[in-house]
């Protein structure tokens, strides 16, 4: 059987001492409500990072909200104070990052000192499930913890989502 290589991002919890729970699922999974399911917590708990763009700062930034939420980009322009945000292309969300769509993380991407919003439904719960860094493999720790690890803002930008 092959050992499994650590992340990065899970070594940081462990150097830190935050307690976490990983979870696997199938990487062919792109839906994040999907991967929900396939860790088997509830959406309002799993949340996705998306790269979003503004013109008025040099580099991107990531936002966090709950898989089973739309991100409103007119709230979050206005959160930042900037007239327009865009949403990144999946090709340049993973160029940008060197990660793959599915596998963005803030925890992954520390080093890259960009903005970090979350958005405020993340307080209703103990604990938040993201990314870990690659697709494939999500990482449960208490909300908190990540807040004062990535320095997260907390913003209110998430609506109910369209679909399901």
């Amino acid at each position: 059987m092959a050992k499994k290589r650590k992340l990065n991002s899970i070594r940081l919890l462990e150097a830190r001492k935050i307690p976490h729970e990983i979870h696997r699922y199938d990487p062919r999974i792109r839906d994040a409500q999907e991967v929900a399911a396939a860790v088997g917590m509830p959406a309002d708990s799993v949340y996705k990072t998306l790269v979003a763009e503004v013109p008025s700062r040099k580099k991107p930034i990531l936002v966090l909200l709950p898989c089973n939420r739309t991100l409103n980009l007119k709230r979050l322009a206005k959160a930042l104070g900037a007239k327009k945000v865009a949403l990144a292309a999946h090709t340049d969300a993973e160029k940008l990052t060197g990660l793959q769509v599915g596998g963005i993380s803030a925890l992954a991407l520390l080093q890259k000192r960009w903005g970090v919003y979350l958005d405020r439904r993340a307080l209703e719960q103990s604990h938040i499930v993201i990314s870990a860094g690659e697709r494939g493999i999500q990482v449960r720790l208490e909300t908190k913890a990540l807040i004062d690890l990535v320095s997260c803002e907390i913003i209110d930008v998430a609506d109910a989502s369209e679909t399901r």
